[in-house]
């Protein structure tokens, strides 16, 4: 399964729209981009593997593996407004402006399905992630 973000990167933060199959899903929510910088920047441009998680911390939620110089990434809902910290994906059904939304568990609860749905198929996850408009 393939899932596709495309983000625009400001100042104040990184707004982008996840797709499955040319089908919107939802918008996400990520710090701005700082050169990769740990905690403090949204992650570089490319593909990374996803896998399906749960803590007591986050519940359900999602791991990117692999990110270049940086461990603990996590695609969750949004533990309070605004909250991106440590470069996690924080999906919204609304976006309410640059690096804010509400909606979060509704809209992790809609990738996750379509995930669940994939996995009964014996699917890998795969997160390709590219910047359209200005930022780096």
């Amino acid at each position: 399964m393939d899932l596709f973000l495309f983000r625009t990167h400001f100042r104040a933060g990184t707004n982008g729209m996840l797709f499955h199959k040319q089908h919107f899903i939802c918008f996400c929510v990520e710090l701005p981009w700082l050169c990769n910088e740990q905690n403090t920047s949204c992650i570089p441009d490319g593909v990374y593997e996803l896998e399906r998680c749960y803590s007591l911390e986050f519940g359900h939620h999602i791991r990117v593996k692999k990110v270049p110089e940086r461990c603990g990434i996590l695609f969750r809902s949004s533990i309070a407004a605004g909250d991106c910290s440590s470069g996690a994906i924080i999906p919204f059904i609304r976006l309410e402006g640059v690096g804010k939304g509400s909606g979060s568990k509704e809209a992790l609860h809609k990738v996750l399905m379509r995930m669940e749905a994939a996995r009964s198929e014996g699917e890998c996850f795969f997160l390709t992630v590219e910047s359209v408009h200005g930022g780096r």
